[in-house]
């Protein structure tokens, strides 16, 4: 196990290192000179030449990389390009916790509704509640997240008025205090993510009641709900960590759409505004951010299922 741990966690630190090069060369091939965007198109060129000096522009690109990879390691993230004066590394971390809280409400609605509904499902295949299910699901999958946005916000805010239209969050307010404001993007955030693990589950429980092994206990006088919960909810739930584990890696970059429309403040319009801006420093620490994340849930998972299912470990020659 620990042999496996330690292999695993070399590979997550390799896919990082190769993410924040891509990272960089993306950064770098953006069009537009930087300088010219920071002073404006009536600078001069001493002055421009004097800002690329400043900023390390002129540094051959080897170097530039080097440069911004140590800082990263010494928590210097840089200086904001378009907002002066501001430093990265707090902007990043208020950004981050933003989104880590909308993810976590969305990961409080997916996992008890979609595992409760797809495993009725299963353990009822053919049924009218089965039938409902799967139609369901396969809307809320078919519909982006900004339509499923849009439709809540035309309900509930212009409609009946209930919830506000905008996420927008004040740091210097209790969370418990706007906790309203995050309904409306954590049900848009979690539509398509919920259709899906359901209709996984649905299908896993499907698949566990008509194996061999469950038919072989059956046929051996055990009741059925000890074929459920010994049998059938283990093996069936198990595939549904990984699932999970990849769409919080999702849940966590993926959602530009959600908080732009809902003008919430986090990492993923942070990105999308210092791309418009071609704020650098802001787009290289967000982004890694991102990729940082999702390899250490996937890491995290992987070590997980190796824990909870017994078959991969003897698969390893472990006990």
């Amino acid at each position: 196990m620990l042999a496996y741990s330690g292999k695993r966690l070399l590979q997550a630190l390799v896919s990082v290192a190769v993410a924040s090069v891509i990272i960089f060369l993306i950064a770098e091939a953006l069009p537009g000179d930087v300088a010219q965007m920071i002073l404006g198109q009536y600078a001069t060129e001493e002055s421009l030449a004097a800002l690329r000096e400043n900023l390390g522009l002129n540094q051959p690109l080897h170097v530039r990389y080097f440069d911004w990879l140590s800082g990263v390691f010494r928590g210097d993230l840089g200086t904001s390009l378009s907002k002066t004066g501001v430093k990265v590394g707090p902007l990043l971390l208020r950004r981050a916790r933003n989104s880590l809280i909308l993810a976590a409400g969305a990961m409080i609605v997916i996992v008890p509704v979609s595992f409760l509904l797809g495993i009725i499902a299963g353990l009822r295949p053919g049924s009218w509640f089965d039938r409902l299910i799967s139609i369901t699901t396969l809307g809320l999958i078919s519909f982006p997240s900004f339509i499923t946005g849009l439709v809540l916000i035309l309900i509930f805010s212009v409609q009946l008025g209930w919830l506000p239209a905008s996420s927008s969050l004040d740091l210097s307010q209790s969370f418990l205090s706007q906790l309203q404001k995050l309904i409306l993007p954590v049900l848009a955030l979690s539509g398509v993510m919920l259709g899906y693990i359901t209709r996984h589950i649905r299908a896993s429980m499907v698949k566990v009641l008509r194996s061999d092994y469950t038919r072989a206990a059956t046929l051996k006088g055990v009741g059925r709900r000890a074929v459920i919960t010994k049998h059938v909810l283990r093996n069936a739930l198990l595939p549904a960590v990984t699932v999970i584990a990849i769409n919080l890696g999702w849940l966590l970059g993926g959602a530009v759409v959600v908080e732009a429309t809902f003008g919430f403040p986090g990492v993923a319009r942070l990105i999308l505004n210092a791309i418009q801006h071609r704020d650098i420093p802001v787009m290289e620490a967000g982004l890694l951010f991102v990729v940082t994340a999702y390899v250490t849930v996937n890491f995290g998972t992987d070590i997980l299922y190796t824990l909870l299912d017994p078959r991969i470990r003897y698969s390893r020659g472990e006990s």
